[in-house]
């Protein structure tokens, strides 16, 4: 018997726990030992046969998470570093009411392969083997210089606006069936332009983002309320990058994190977008009234027990485990 709570299609990662339970009852039920790094891995990899080109986070946090603290996630190798949240905010998680099977649609794929075109261009343009490079950490790997480095090269090389797929071709110097097997998925052969400069700039300005957040909670006991207006102003801008640059919002989503902005240190959408959950940081005081002022702005005078359902405070717990009820 399969039970879950997590709503699917909400960008709260339903498919992914379900894959990495299955896959620890499996591999539990058959005497299998394997690391929580190496099942984060395999279940990755299987979801990948849906056709959606995802990573590997969801599934990691699944198996890695400890309870008291968030992670940092990295990979190549697989590995993650303890990030303890300061005090006095807590998480809240509420639903737009919008949502979006990602594996029905080409959207999430189409981000995949800009951002994958994106790095292969400029790796082009800076002498590199850029055939085997697929992601965007790759190509700062292969150049070896950082972030801030990084976003110069992008505006330098990628110009503004879209790409047509002649113009990818034309600058990559291979024909459209080379292109179909180096750089694009089954169900991104369609497509015929593609925002290279903008997905670049969200994926590495964001990735400045998180090393800030981080850095921002290692200082957090002694900069008290100051970090969590940091913390919040950092999940602000994540938004509006994934609005205005990586375009994976939704309009619902957008009123939502507005409206969650008037009463939270900072607010953003969770998962891969295009609806599902935004999350906000919420003084802990200001839980109550602010999940009341959500039911009355933006549910529409939902009640109290469906409202439990579409708005909640969440902090970070362990990961998936082995549970032996008892008679």
């Amino acid at each position: 018997m399969v039970h879950g709570t997590v709503p699917p299609s909400a960008g709260l990662s339903s498919s992914s726990a379900l894959v990495s339970a299955a896959a620890l009852a499996t591999a539990h039920a058959h005497k299998h030992r394997i690391s929580k790094e190496k099942l984060a891995n395999l279940c990755a990899e299987c979801e990948r046969y849906i056709g959606t080109q995802g990573g590997g986070m969801d599934q990691a946090i699944a198996f890695l998470a400890t309870e008291g603290c968030a992670k940092a996630i990295d990979f190549s190798p697989l590995r993650c570093r303890d990030v303890v949240l300061p005090p006095g905010a807590v998480f809240v998680v509420a639903h737009s009411l919008a949502k979006l099977n990602k594996a029905a649609t080409a959207d999430y794929n189409c981000r995949v392969v800009e951002c994958r075109l994106a790095a292969q261009i400029i790796a082009k343009k800076k002498g590199l083997d850029w055939i085997n490079i697929k992601r965007l950490g790759e190509l700062q790997i292969a150049l070896n210089v950082d972030l801030g480095t990084l976003i110069t090269i992008v505006k330098e090389i990628l110009h503004e606006g879209p790409y047509s797929k002649d113009e990818v071709l034309k600058v990559l110097d291979v024909s459209a069936e080379e292109l179909t097997k180096t750089s694009l998925t089954p169900n991104t052969t369609h497509i015929q332009e593609f925002k290279l400069r903008d997905r670049a700039l969200h994926v590495f300005t964001e990735s400045l983002r998180v090393e800030k957040f981080i850095e921002e909670c290692k200082n957090a006991p002694a900069s008290g309320d100051t970090s969590l207006q940091v913390l919040g102003r950092l999940m602000n801008e994540s938004h509006d990058s994934l609005r205005d640059l990586y375009e994976c919002s939704h309009p619902r989503l957008d009123r939502l994190v507005e409206l969650s902005r008037e009463l939270t240190f900072g607010a953003r959408l969770t998962g891969a977008g295009w609806g599902g959950c935004a999350v906000a940081l919420v003084p802990r005081a200001n839980i109550d009234k602010y999940i009341s002022t959500l039911q009355e702005k933006f549910y529409d005078g939902t009640s109290a027990e469906d409202l439990s359902k579409l708005v909640f405070s969440t902090s970070p717990n362990s990961g998936a485990c082995i549970y032996y009820a008892t008679n």
